[in-house]
């Protein structure tokens, strides 16, 4: 059996980790980061405030509480910050009308840039469940929409927080 340390040997402390980073790091550049994630500076800002987080969960359960917060003027900050997805290489030029011509009538009815959190899908169900989300969410009153909207960011903005803290940057492929 080999021992796990030799008397008189120090242990070897573990590495920062990117939690520890942001936990560290001035809130000046704390804040910038969030807010690739999600662009509302209140929001950032509650999340930057209640630094150090023991854990990723904790710094998620934090993030989560503070999108619930959102104020519709907050909404309408962060709502303004987000475009379109890009589409995947090789789709006709059809599918951009037809995604051009969807967006302007989301946008014409409800005044901001459609969002939905495309975590988990194949690049190539990208266009259709845009198109499909856009579709449904046209039949929603405002103040419903503003719930549904708020929650897809929300959800983006939860997953661009995970990819920074894996170190592959914030703005994933996390929605439009």
């Amino acid at each position: 059996m080999t021992p796990t340390h030799s008397p008189g040997r120090l242990a070897i402390p573990s590495l920062p980790t990117v939690l520890d980073a942001f936990n560290s790091a001035p809130a000046d550049e704390a804040r910038p980061l969030l807010l690739e994630c999600l662009r509302s500076l209140r929001w950032a800002e509650r999340v930057v405030a209640h630094r150090p987080y023991p854990t990723v969960d904790a710094l998620l359960a934090a993030a989560d509480e503070a999108a619930y917060d959102l104020t519709v003027s907050d909404l309408s900050e962060a709502l303004a910050g987000e475009t379109l997805p890009a589409l995947p290489e090789g789709v006709y030029s059809a599918a951009h009308m037809a995604m051009d011509a969807a967006h302007a009538a989301y946008e014409s009815r409800f005044g901001h840039a459609f969002v939905i959190c495309l975590d988990g899908l194949p690049p190539n169900e990208t266009l259709n469940h845009v198109l499909a989300g856009i579709r449904s969410r046209l039949a929603n009153d405002p103040e419903e929409e503003r719930v549904v909207a708020a929650e897809e960011l929300r959800r983006m903005a939860r997953g661009r927080l995970v990819s920074f803290l894996q170190g592959t940057g914030a703005t994933g492929r996390h929605g439009t």
